[in-house]
């Protein structure tokens, strides 16, 4: 049976929607999916460019509800940021193992494009090293 993992932020257009790429770049017979407390429009065209410098696309991944997958059954729950954490909703489906990995977000980096890139890169790399010992820990690697 695959391993089912809902990673949880405000938004759902930078930090979640990058630990999803890392995920299924990881593994990818692991169904993984994001979604927001409060979701957004669109995902952060800075996480995905800094994504596609890592080789991981995306560009067609679009923001979600957390409310649309409150009846599913998940193995991992992981929230992402502080937000998120504090506001987490109920889950009615059975959810496994719930996790708190926090990242800063990146959105609210402020100067040049430049230094907004830096800020991205070096959260990026964060969501990579964190969610590598994630799936090292619970054996999730294929």
């Amino acid at each position: 049976m695959k391993t089912k993992i809902l990673i949880i932020c405000t938004g759902n257009t930078c930090r979640s929607q990058m630990a999803e790429g890392f995920l299924k770049s990881l593994n990818p017979e692991m169904e993984v999916y994001s979604a927001g407390t409060n979701a957004e429009k669109n995902v952060n065209p800075y996480a995905v460019k800094v994504m596609a410098e890592k080789g991981i696309d995306i560009s067609k991944q679009t923001p979600k509800n957390v409310d649309q997958f409150l009846d599913k059954a998940f193995d991992y729950v992981v929230t992402v940021c502080d937000q998120a954490n504090q506001s987490c909703p109920y889950f009615s489906g059975k959810v496994k193992n719930r996790l708190h990995i926090g990242f800063e977000d990146p959105a609210n980096a402020k100067g040049t494009e430049e230094e907004k890139l830096i800020v991205y890169r070096k959260v990026r790399d964060q969501i990579e090293e964190e969610f590598l010992v994630f799936c090292t820990r619970y054996k999730l690697l294929s």
